[in-house]
């Protein structure tokens, strides 16, 4: 049941609210908020709040900097960490206060949504998060220190992050989140906590509710969380793996029973729509020049551009669920990136391939990590880009998801991650002076 005007302004006055943040994000993820005291309130809900889009990265120039807040009624919650403060997520809009601007994240993503309705289709997601929680030195500086050596699915003492997780679990449950399961990760101080699918909007504003639930609680703890892809040496990085699946006539329209591993047709023009596009994807979904320090082989991320029915070492898996539950699993993802874009290009992808009928190729059911270069090549299997500017240069090449961002979010992300890329060029690492400092 959704919130109506009069249903907020009554429980705010019944809480106490002190104060409301009215949150959005930029081009690259960020939260941002502009907090409004609960006098203005009723202002907020009739959608007169106006703030600076000049200040913020990607979105306009000076002389059009003034834009509206239009807040969801529906994601509407009091913060269980903080004393009479709720939240409420916004939709960016344009000075006329009646144009969404599509610079705004969540605007981009609504439009491939109404794409997919447009042709019958409700599209819903489950993210799984991975973080790491690392200690604080003296200073309250982040470090890469753990004094944990838990494994995948450990428990206390040797899951040092156990209570830090729980207190994440209750706090995320208190503001409506359905928590499936949580548990230690691979890699030494690392972490997931898995909460359930939904309809793609929803999700992607529990993606970013999550990562700030998750950041504020291991301060709380004395720790610091980091959704950074690969933070350590040596050791598993962080991903996001994306499940996803659409509903038609409420029915899933992956699942077909009397076809070969029980997926539709429109599953497979769904999973070969990703695959032709996964490259160009992969500079929104692995926005980091640390995000391809992961997309390594060895580590367990996907490195090769393959689908299965079930095997885990493939850039695409389809899990042994089926009937309602049938769904599709991209794995190459990060936490790191904007998950309105990341899930928008992913819808815009699969729908390519539904309307131009695409086909995958074969399942692969063997190990992909096991295979030499000659035999990924005779079965015709390729890889993702393997640095941020290889994945930019695949996504300059790519018309539909260029059009699937629009022309003024494409230009400000490129620009942005260009000039990331080239800093990094030219910047002289640890690694350089270890190596080359004494011998030369």
């Amino acid at each position: 049941m959704g919130y109506t005007k009069e249903d907020i302004l009554r429980i705010a006055e019944e809480k106490d609210v002190k104060f409301i943040r009215l949150q959005f994000t930029d081009i690259f993820g960020q939260m941002k908020n502009v907090a409004i005291t609960r006098s203005q309130l009723e202002k907020a809900l009739n959608n007169e709040c106006m703030f600076d889009g000049s200040s913020i990265e990607g979105f306009v120039r000076i002389n059009e900097s003034d834009m509206y807040l239009r807040p969801d009624y529906d994601s509407f919650v009091i913060l269980p960490w903080k004393d009479r403060v709720a939240r409420l997520i916004c939709d960016v809009y344009c000075t006329d206060g009646e144009t969404p601007f599509l610079g705004d994240p969540r605007n981009i993503l609504k439009k491939v949504v109404k794409e997919a309705a447009d042709m019958g289709y409700t599209f819903n997601v489950g993210p799984e998060c991975e973080f790491f929680l690392f200690h604080l030195d003296d200073e309250g500086n982040p470090t890469t220190d753990t004094n944990d050596v838990a494994g995948y699915f450990d428990m206390g003492p040797a899951d040092q992050g156990e209570q830090c997780r729980r207190d994440i679990c209750l706090a995320l449950e208190e503001m409506g989140f359905e928590i499936e399961a949580s548990h230690h990760e691979v890699a030494e101080g690392q972490h997931e906590i898995d909460f359930r699918f939904d309809e793609v909007v929803k999700t992607a504003d529990n993606v970013v509710t999550f990562k700030h639930v998750v950041k504020t609680y291991a301060r709380r703890h004395g720790l610091h969380a980091t959704f950074m892809p690969k933070p350590v040496f040596g050791i598993n990085g962080s991903g996001m793996h994306t499940n996803m699946s659409l509903m038609k006539d409420g029915k899933n329209a992956f699942f077909d029973p009397d076809k070969e591993y029980g997926l539709s047709d429109t599953a497979l023009h769904f999973i070969a729509g990703i695959l032709t596009h996964v490259k160009a994807i992969t500079a929104v979904a692995n926005p980091l020049v640390n995000s391809y320090k992961r997309l390594v082989p060895g580590y367990e991320a996907p490195v090769y551009i393959a689908w299965s029915a079930s095997n885990r070492s493939t850039l695409i898996r389809v899990p042994a669920a089926r009937g309602m539950g049938t769904r599709v699993e991209l794995r190459s993802p990060d936490p790191a990136c904007n998950p309105y874009i990341e899930m928008a290009l992913c819808l815009a992808a699969g729908l390519d391939g539904i309307k131009r009928k695409l086909t995958p190729p074969a399942s692969t059911s063997k190990n992909i990590y096991e295979m030499s270069a000659e035999e990924l090549k005779a079965d015709g299997i390729d890889h993702l880009p393997d640095t941020l500017e290889c994945a930019l240069n695949e996504l300059e090449k790519d018309e539909c998801m260029k059009e699937a961002l629009g022309f003024h979010v494409y230009e400000k992300y490129m620009e942005g991650k260009r000039r990331e890329w080239k800093k990094y060029k030219i910047c002289v690492s640890d690694w350089e002076i270890d190596r080359y400092l004494l011998k030369y």
